[in-house]
């Protein structure tokens, strides 16, 4: 784990990279302005040779005059020796006093070749810059020979070392402004931060999802934590209310049956045992059974991982149906991507809903179908149906509605966490009620069933 802060990471890297950006330009300047310099003196010294040489083409008589080689070289001084083709001294600059340029092997080998060359050398622990050339063998003392010219490098070096410490002083100040600025940015950016961390902490002591982080008021990464967690907040406190319910729910549901066992208990105890005494001991265990199961059931498809089966709904609704006269099956092929044993119950319990609430002799009519990439299976009876007032409450735990219903209350509720957690949603039209899942694309156009398969399970 690292010992620094995110701010202290992100002040430290922007200065590391301002100045190694900085450093890097200043060493691609330096290069430049180097190269520009020594190019511009390296052509200077050239010209001053073209000239000499032209002179001593020209008018040899005149190299030996005083002051014929005085002229400075772009701003600075330049030496000129004048060498016959032996290497002797023929003339020189007044500038040089008794000081010789040491480009003497320079100078042999130019004429010797014909060519000439640039040298660094220094002179009087100075560094110079020498430029020798051949002379043309025409007339005069130099002819044959080689003319040196020589400049101090002292003011390149000079412009250099400035720009390096200019580049030098300019990463760091650049860096430290950039630190300075990231840090600045980055304190107020986290200040919403710490709020939120300290209101967090004060949520996790009290354990009260009830309140509420800060909100910011900026749409910015910042804001939309805040939004998101305080959605999130939200629904945790939906779910603990829905846990509070659930409890006093079935608190409220296990009370009638555990007083009445109770009674029947202490009936027993005092009188005995008599067949109709029995049969309620027996009611009141099978409601409890009831009750305990769907509780399980709904606990469990509210916990239970996403689905991966391959289920295909023709071939579940058809083997529900289990050859019941009053079922009509109306199926195409249909897969989705499901708990197999689940949504066989969630269907039941709608089978289970219409037989109670639909006429006796009614028909109930099984679908399923497909309506773009979502499968619909459909459950509906001949009866009224559910008021459209109660239509928002029906899938809700316990709630019966104005039937006098002898169930748990559960059956519509694991219909919906079941359908949740397939992805989908449950909805009711009247006696209609329909189960939407997404559907397989590929499986279930190409997983045909023949409809003389589902046709047995239908009415005659």
């Amino acid at each position: 784990m690292s010992r620094f802060s995110i701010r202290s990471r992100a002040v430290i890297a922007a200065a590391l990279s301002i100045l190694l950006a900085v450093v890097t330009l200043g060493i691609a300047v330096d290069v430049a302005v180097e190269r520009h310099l020594r190019h511009s003196l390296d052509s200077s010294l050239h010209r001053r040779a073209v000239a000499v040489a032209q002179l001593s083409a020209s008018a040899p008589a005149l190299l030996t005059a005083p002051g014929a080689l005085e002229s400075p070289l772009g701003g600075t001084d330049a030496s000129v020796e004048v060498l016959d083709r032996r290497g002797r001294l023929v003339a020189r600059s007044l500038g040089l006093g008794g000081r010789v340029l040491p480009a003497a092997a320079l100078a042999q080998r130019v004429i010797g070749s014909g060519f000439p060359a640039f040298a660094d050398a220094t002179q009087a622990g100075d560094g110079i810059r020498l430029y020798v050339a051949p002379l043309a063998d025409v007339r005069g003392p130099a002819s044959g020979g080689a003319v040196v010219v020589a400049a101090s490098t002292t003011d390149l070096e000079d412009t250099l070392h400035a720009l390096r410490v200019g580049v030098i002083l300019s990463a760091l100040g650049a860096a430290a402004l950039g630190a300075a600025a990231v840090a600045l940015l980055l304190g107020r950016a986290f200040r919403p931060l710490r709020r939120l961390a300290s209101s967090a902490a004060e949520i996790e002591r009290t354990a009260d999802p009830g309140r509420r982080l800060p909100e910011t008021g900026v749409d910015d990464e910042v804001g939309r934590l805040a939004t998101t967690l305080n959605a999130m907040l939200g629904s945790l406190e939906r779910s603990r209310e829905a846990q509070h319910r659930l409890v006093a729910d079935a608190s409220h549901e296990l009370r009638t049956p555990l007083t009445a066992l109770q009674g029947n208990v202490a009936y027993l105890v005092r009188h005995g045992a008599s067949p109709e005494l029995v049969t309620d001991l027996q009611e009141d265990t099978d409601r409890l059974v009831r009750l305990a199961g769907d509780l399980i059931a709904i606990s469990r498809e509210e916990a239970a991982a996403p689905p991966a089966d391959d289920v295909a709904l023709n071939r579940l609704v058809a083997s529900l149906a289990g050859g019941d006269p009053r079922v009509l099956v109306v199926a195409e092929p249909v897969h989705v991507r499901g708990d197999g044993a689940a949504l066989e119950r969630a269907i039941s319990n709608l089978l289970q809903n219409a037989r109670l609430h639909g006429p006796a002799d009614g028909v109930i009519t099984l679908t399923v179908r497909r309506s773009g990439d979502r499968a619909l299976v459909s459950v509906c009876d001949e009866g009224p149906g559910i008021d459209p007032a109660d239509r928002g409450r029906a899938f809700e735990r316990f709630w019966r509605g104005a039937h006098d219903q002898s169930g748990s209350g559960l059956g519509l509720a694991i219909v919906r966490a079941t359908a949740e957690r397939h992805g989908g949603r449950v909805f009711v039209d009247g006696s209609c009620f329909t189960i939407e899942l997404p559907a397989l694309r590929e499986l279930s156009r190409s997983g045909a069933t023949p409809d003389s398969e589902l046709s047995e399970e239908g009415l005659p």
